[in-house]
């Protein structure tokens, strides 16, 4: 009991270890050329299949990219199909607002896939001015089983997020890179050359590298309220 108490009061001042992890994990978009041992890699994918997910049915396949051909590959595919993206609906370029209904049927059909956020990285990386793993010399795909029970999307993004905080507590920075599934949803080319069949599904990835400088740190962020309810009443906290 008393170590208890004593552990709650050095929690009123200090953060543990995992908070510190988390509080100062940054998104790394510029990596070192040096490659990341074997065994660094292997443990940060047993982090990832220790991740909590529903019934333990662990409803992913995880694939380790090394190769620099592989992994240029499936970013020039993927920078291949920004540009088709590019010239059916981006209304910005000059002379082509007629695209705009065009552009705003496909934003109906896919608000999450076309929010402008997105969007933008779209047409960034169809110019080459934004890169897709930014260099780094592993990139960890992330698969889901899609006969998962519950829902496996949520699954593999707890098991990602192990691997992303395992990584950077070993001094290393990732981030997630999502826009690789371009390359596997309009195209079976990359399908086929990982051997990523039926039930798997691409959910996102993790680029893995040393990155350049030291861009860990804590930064603002925007706080949401929380509702509260304890006591029979409700208070909004932040």
């Amino acid at each position: 009991m008393e170590n208890r108490k004593q552990r709650i009061e050095n929690l009123k001042t200090e953060r543990t270890p995992a908070e510190e992890v988390i509080l100062r994990r940054r998104s790394v978009r510029l990596y070192k050329k040096e490659q990341v041992p074997d065994f660094m890699i292997k443990r940060i994918l047993e982090a990832g299949r220790f991740a909590p997910s529903a019934g333990n049915g662990q409803p992913w396949k995880f694939v380790v990219l090394r190769e620099p051909e592989i992994i240029d590959g499936i970013t020039e595919t993927t920078i291949k199909i920004c540009k088709l993206f590019k010239s059916l609906i981006d209304y910005r370029i000059p002379g082509k607002r007629w695209r705009l209904p065009i552009a705003k049927f496909n934003i109906a059909l896919k608000p999450a896939e076309l929010h402008p956020v997105p969007f933008g990285a779209c047409t960034l990386i169809a110019d080459r001015k934004l890169g897709l793993f930014h260099g780094a010399p592993t990139v960890i795909m992330i698969f889901k089983d899609v006969r998962g029970i519950s829902n496996p999307d949520v699954d593999c993004g707890i098991a990602g997020q192990n691997m992303a905080l395992t990584a950077h507590s070993m001094g290393l920075g990732t981030c997630w890179i999502s826009f690789a599934k371009l390359a596997f949803q309009y195209t079976g080319k990359w399908k086929k050359m990982l051997g990523i069949r039926y039930p798997y599904k691409f959910v996102t990835s993790l680029s893995v590298g040393w990155p350049v400088g030291n861009p860990d740190g804590m930064i603002a962020r925007p706080t949401h309220e929380v509702d509260w309810y304890e006591n029979g009443t409700k208070k909004v906290v932040h």
